[in-house]
């Protein structure tokens, strides 16, 4: 039996939850983002906002934006909440991985620094589960030969691999 290791990050979870045809695009290094003005904008927020706090810590196959060591809490900065739902399976998955690796809970927080919001987020056994089933399929959507079918959402004309989609 082969085992065949595979490095999931956060990122890859945020386009299982958003598009699953966008992951595969990324799993292939079809990588479209080197110039789309949100992905800068958001570089550029996330260097501006929180300028007292570490950013991008590395823990295994993460990178989290920064973590507060006294609460236990790991932050997330995003520039818009458009991609709500994806964000909050990414920063789940950072939680479940800190807790796989280090046996700890932790809390997460995703700060919206544009919109002045944030959204507190806590780890369930339910969304454990999720996490573990989000997993499997991203493996078996990986190692498909071609790209799932698109299926168009409201924030697909914003997306990089948009003309992908529509050819």
């Amino acid at each position: 039996m082969t085992v065949i290791f595979m490095r999931v990050t956060g990122v890859m979870i945020q386009y299982y939850v958003a598009c699953k045809r966008e992951l595969w695009f990324f799993s292939k290094q079809i990588n479209m983002n080197y110039d789309n003005e949100d992905i800068l904008i958001g570089r550029m927020i996330h260097e501006k906002s929180y300028s007292r706090n570490n950013k991008s810590i590395n823990f295994g196959d993460i990178a989290v934006d920064f973590i507060n060591n006294k609460n236990l809490t790991v932050f997330e900065v995003k520039k818009s909440s458009k991609l709500e739902e994806p964000v909050r399976w990414q920063l789940y998955y950072y939680l479940w991985y800190i807790k796989k690796f280090t046996g700890k809970d932790v809390n997460g927080v995703i700060l919206y620094p544009t919109e002045r919001k944030r959204e507190e987020v806590k780890l369930t056994r339910d969304i454990e589960r999720e996490i573990e089933r989000i997993l499997d399929n991203i493996k078996k959507i990986i190692e498909e030969k071609n790209p799932p079918p698109a299926v168009f959402k409201p924030y697909c004309r914003r997306c990089s691999y948009y003309e992908f989609c529509t050819v």
